[in-house]
C-alpha cells in the first residue's frame, strides 16, 4: 500500500497535528496492528534507521520504538548521554546535523522541551518527541487508539484526568478538542495545568464545539466521564517532592469510590509506571474496567504508524 504522510516532517507536539491527521494515524495504527496480528509482511522502513536519544530513562518508550522499527523492517540505535557527546556538552544543533547524515529519523526522550525543538530545527530528518517535561504526544495517540477500540468512537466522549497537571495532561488538553472529546482535569490548586496550555486548549475547544473543565474537585471531574485517566503524582526528576505530593494528592486517588461517580461503563487508563495505592488503587488498576495494559500495548502500534508516516517512502 502507498503510505499516507504527515504534512510536517516532525512530531513535537499534538498541536503539530490536524484533526484529520490524528484520524489518519489511528487508522494506520489499526491497519498495522491488524497486519502484525495476522503475521503479514509489512516493511515500509526496510533499510531505514532511527536514532533514539534518551536523557530520561524508559521502559515502554524504548521497547516500543526499538521493536517497532524492527517490525517495520528498519533498525533502531539506543543512545544515552554517557554514550554520546551530548553528555559531554556537544551542542544539540551539532548533534542534529551529524545524526542527520547517518540516520533516517531521530526520537528523543528528554527533560527540556526546547531541546526537542532545537533538535528539529537543525535536523534534516524527522524528529519525534518521545517525551519532554511539557508534552508526551506519542502516549496520547496510543491512548486515543485504545479508547476508540473500547468505545468504537471518540466523538462526544468525556475524559476525566485526575492528578498532576503534567506533560501527559498537557498533551491530552490539546488532543481532546481535536478528537471531538470533552475533557475535565482535577488537580490540587498548586498542580493544575499551566495557564497558557489551558488557554490554548479552550481555544481549540471553542473551535471544535467541545468543553474543557479545570477544577480542584475529582468528584466534579468524573461526573458523566467515559474515561478516567491518571498518572504518577511525582514525575521523573521530582522524586524529592514525593512525600509532600503524597499528602497533597491524597484525595485524588482513582479508587472504587471515585469510580462510582462516573458512568457505569467508564474505562480506567494510566500511562504507567503506576504506583498502586497512591494515584490508583490496586483494586481499580487490576479491575475489569481497567484497560491499562491494552493502552501500553498500543504504544507499539501507534508509534509504528507515526514512524511509517514520517519516515516511509
Amino acid at each position: 500500500m502507498s503510505m499516507i504522510h504527515l504534512a510536517k516532517k516532525d512530531l513535537i507536539s499534538i498541536l503539530d497535528l490536524t484533526k484529520e491527521e490524528i484520524e489518519s494515524i489511528l487508522n494506520v495504527s489499526d491497519m498495522i496492528r491488524h497486519k502484525h496480528k495476522n503475521r503479514e509482511m509489512f516493511f515500509p522502513l526496510l533499510g531505514k534507521s532511527l536514532a533514539m536519544i534518551f536523557t530520561k530513562s524508559s521502559t515502554r518508550t524504548r521497547v516500543s520504538f526499538e521493536i517497532g522499527m524492527f517490525q517495520l523492517g528498519g533498525a533502531a540505535l539506543y543512545l544515552n548521554p554517557t554514550d554520546t557527546q551530548i553528555g559531554r556538552g556537544e551542542p544539540i544543533a551539532d548533534t542534529a546535523r551529524v545524526l542527520s547524515r547517518y540516520v533516517d529519523g531521530i526520537m528523543i526522550r528528554t527533560y527540556k522541551h526546547s531541546d526537542v525543538t532545537e533538535l528539529a530545527k537543525y535536523a534534516t530528518v524527522p524528529v519525534i518527541n518521545g517525551l519532554t517535561d511539557d508534552e508526551h504526544p506519542c502516549q496520547i495517540i496510543a491512548d486515543l487508539l485504545t479508547i476508540k477500540d473500547k468505545k468504537e468512537t471518540l466523538k462526544g466522549l468525556k475524559v476525566a484526568y485526575i492528578g498532576d497537571g503534567n506533560n501527559v495532561c498537557n498533551s491530552w488538553l490539546y488532543a481532546a478538542p481535536k478528537a471531538d472529546m470533552h475533557m475535565a482535569v482535577a488537580s490540587p490548586a498548586a498542580y493544575l495545568p499551566v495557564k497558557n496550555v489551558v488557554d490554548k486548549a479552550k481555544e481549540l475547544a471553542v473551535a471544535g464545539k467541545t468543553q474543557i473543565l479545570i477544577t480542584e474537585s475529582p468528584e466534579e471531574a468524573v461526573k458523566d466521564a467515559d474515561v478516567i485517566y491518571t498518572d504518577v503524582w511525582a514525575s521523573m526528576g521530582q522524586e524529592e517532592e514525593s512525600e509532600k505530593r503524597k499528602k497533597e494528592f491524597a484525595r485524588y486517588q482513582v479508587n472504587a469510590e471515585l469510580l462510582k461517580k462516573a458512568k457505569k461503563d467508564c474505562i480506567i487508563m494510566h500511562c504507567l509506571p503506576a504506583h498502586r495505592g497512591e494515584e490508583i488503587s490496586a483494586e481499580v488498576m487490576d479491575g475489569p474496567q481497567s484497560v491499562v495494559f491494552d493502552q501500553a500495548e498500543n504504544r507499539l502500534h501507534a508509534q509504528k504508524a507515526i514512524l511509517s508516516m514520517l519516515m516511509g517512502k
